[in-house]
């Protein structure tokens, strides 16, 4: 493990029913393969070594015999392997036979997992040669020659890294309660499933629905590896599932239905998981009384570490299949909150500074869906702009054009001549562009706002969103203020993908102009040609790569250095998702990361005291929700990450 990574696989193996030697070959050549690929821990299917569908030639001496000399076999194999094998085997224990997983590393059997639920319904009779790991009494045994204990309770497998796993067999985890419940709290990070399904319609659907919802409850990695072609035999078909999840997202899906091996792997992110569970105070609860027997697994060398997963690079952008419900859910999150803030003070009225940015932009259009709601009179939504020193004729017009078209009523107050009389009295020369120039003109906005929303008795509706929050991109008691702050959960990307999914309901040119207008306060003056001069990327840095820091620190506190990496992944190689065109370089990310470091914990006192406002996603910046900070922090630990990426 590195960076908080293991990398896993689920392996299909082809199979003949009951030819053990075959078997064992499959097996050996794919723990190969996965050594050579670097992969840590691999799980085969149920009675991968002598078959599943076996049936009564269980009973069979000479089988069970050749299955013991099979997994001698195997140590053999992986005397001077790293890699920990769980492979399916039939075991007699006490007189009974038990359906087991066998775990091996480096030519030892480190532990052997019996199967807790057995199927005996439909097509399944394996009560008729199986006993429950339910009917095991604690003994030691000697098995493959190995003197090893057995016995029903749980069992925890360490490695060398400290990463803990439990195993559990096929109908396992269909039952009511499975076996990694009590794993997952008593420590398991990830579980291997050794499993047999076969296929009828509708099975595969609910299979990973089953898993993706048992690797969310237990906030673990899930790694599951059923039985393919060779196993179809008589009435069953099996299709070779290969299936890798993480805390409900599924990672990695084999090839169903294929005739040839597979080995699906991928690296699961042990760190997130762990942070995750921390967080969760349920989770927390639920360790209580959970116990199991750990067993340590072999040392094994530090290996070279590469990155291999995919880094959605806009981790706060859904899927584009996702696209129209997830930006239809922010809406009605957004409106919502304010409709609940506008009925509980009893209010008809709203106000908001219109720029013609994404932001006022998104601000006006929940507003506007939230009176049609409450069954308002849209009239009752003043928006108002406020041309300064540095608006343009494009973000004016837009902003004009946009309330005409939703039907609000329009004001313009030019704040030119206050602010020019507010230099004056504070002995500012109006030619220096200077944060007091800036700010002052954000503070005399907000100041209008305020005293209009006292005089029509209505409510000012905050523009700021998430990412400005987070870098302090803000005038304190300016366009940091509000009495509602209605996009305060959403961050700056995903601002952009919801103006335009709104654009495409209204089919309003305004709109997707709005979308590609450079964002910008406008508070500097516009160049010689009248266009946007102050582009706040060029000044704060990207948002793209400012949400995907922010998202990342936030939600699972990983550190400079894993942040960075990941990083890297998302925005500076030639394939990460989403097909990138243009790339960052490493210099270019670390320069912002670094500015994002410094300002989230310098700024924290404007989000101390930020408005109320609903929260959307998993992040929050919220002092009152998510986010509790003191605001006099220090930043060395993180800078000084930073200086040594």
């Amino acid at each position: 493990m590195k960076y908080g990574f293991v990398k896993v696989a689920a392996a299909v193996p082809t199979v003949k029913v009951a030819d053990v030697e075959y078997n064992v070959q499959q097996i050996e050549s794919l723990i190969a393969q996965a050594e050579g690929r670097g992969i840590e821990i691999i799980v085969f299917p149920e009675l991968s070594v002598t078959g599943y569908t076996c049936q009564d030639l269980f009973k069979e001496q000479v089988l069970l015999d050749r299955a013991e000399s099979a997994i001698l076999t195997l140590l053999d194999f992986t005397r001077k392997l790293d890699i920990i094998s769980i492979v399916g085997v039939p075991i007699v224990i006490n007189g009974l036979l038990y359906n087991c997983a066998a775990v091996i590393q480096g030519g030892s059997l480190l532990g052997i997992v019996p199967k807790t639920y057995l199927p005996n319904y439909a097509e399944f009779y394996e009560k008729r040669w199986f006993a429950s790991a339910q009917d095991l009494n604690p003994s030691e045994i000697y098995f493959a020659g190995s003197q090893i204990a057995v016995s029903a309770d749980p069992k925890l497998f360490v490695t060398s890294d400290g990463v803990k796993f439990g195993i559990e067999i096929c109908e396992d985890v269909w039952a009511p309660i499975p076996p990694s419940n009590n794993l997952a709290v008593a420590g398991a990070d990830i579980i291997f499933n050794l499993s047999a399904s076969n296929e009828v319609l509708g099975k595969h659907a609910y299979l990973k629905s089953l898993l993706a919802q048992q690797s969310a409850r237990t906030i673990c990695g899930y790694v599951y590896a059923s039985c393919g072609f060779g196993e179809s035999t008589q009435d069953a078909v099996y299709g070779g599932n290969a299936l890798i999840f993480e805390n409900g997202h599924q990672l990695v899906e084999g090839s169903r239905f294929s005739f040839q091996p597979q080995i699906q792997n991928c690296q699961v992110d042990v760190e997130k998981l762990r942070v995750e569970r921390r967080q969760n105070t349920t989770f927390i609860n639920a360790q209580r009384g959970a116990h199991a027997t750990e067993i340590i697994c072999k040392p094994v060398a530090p290996r070279d570490f590469e990155l291999q997963r995919e880094i959605n690079p806009h981790p706060f952008i859904p899927k584009a299949e996702d696209m129209q419900s997830t930006c239809e859910e922010i809406l009605n999150i957004q409106v919502g909150g304010l409709a609940k803030r506008l009925y509980h003070i009893n209010a008809s009225k709203a106000v908001i500074g219109i720029s013609g940015g994404l932001d006022s932009t998104l601000a006006l259009l929940v507003t506007v869906k939230t009176f049609d709601k409450l069954g308002l009179d849209r009239k009752g939504i003043i928006g108002i702009t406020m041309p300064g020193f540095g608006t343009t004729d494009r973000t004016h017009n837009n902003a004009v054009k946009l309330m005409e078209t939703l039907g609000v009523t329009i004001r313009e107050i030019s704040i030119a001549k206050a602010v020019t009389q507010h230099f004056a009295d504070i002995g500012h020369d109006i030619n220096v562009h200077d944060v007091t120039y800036e700010n002052a003109q954000a503070r005399e906005r907000t100041q209008i706002l305020m005293d209009v929303a006292n005089k029509e008795n209505a409510i000012v509706i905050g523009t700021g969103d998430l990412s400005e929050l987070a870098l302090g991109w803000a005038t304190y008691n300016g366009d940091h203020m509000s009495m509602y702050g209605v996009n305060a959960g959403v961050p700056k990307t995903l601002i952009r993908y919801l103006v335009s999914f709104v654009a495409g309901e209204m089919a309003t040119e305004t709109l997707l102009d709005i979308v590609d207008t450079p964002i910008s306060p406008e508070l500097i003056p516009a160049d010689e040609h009248g266009n946007i001069k102050q582009k706040t990327e060029d000044l704060v840095g990207p948002y793209e790569l400012h949400d995907f820091f922010l998202y990342y620190f936030l939600r699972y506190g990983f550190s400079p250095k894993k942040i960075f990496l990941l990083a890297q992944r998302a925005f500076c190689t030639p394939s990460p998702v989403g097909g990138r065109e243009e790339f960052y370089t490493e210099d270019v990310v670390k320069k912002w990361l670094t500015t994002f470091c410094r300002r989230f914990f310098t700024q924290q006192f404007k989000r101390s005291c930020m408005p109320d406002g609903p929260k959307v996603g998993s992040v929050s910046l919220s002092p009152r929700g998510d986010w509790r900070m003191p605001s006099d922090a220090s930043y060395t630990l993180w800078l000084k990450e930073c200086e040594n990426l």
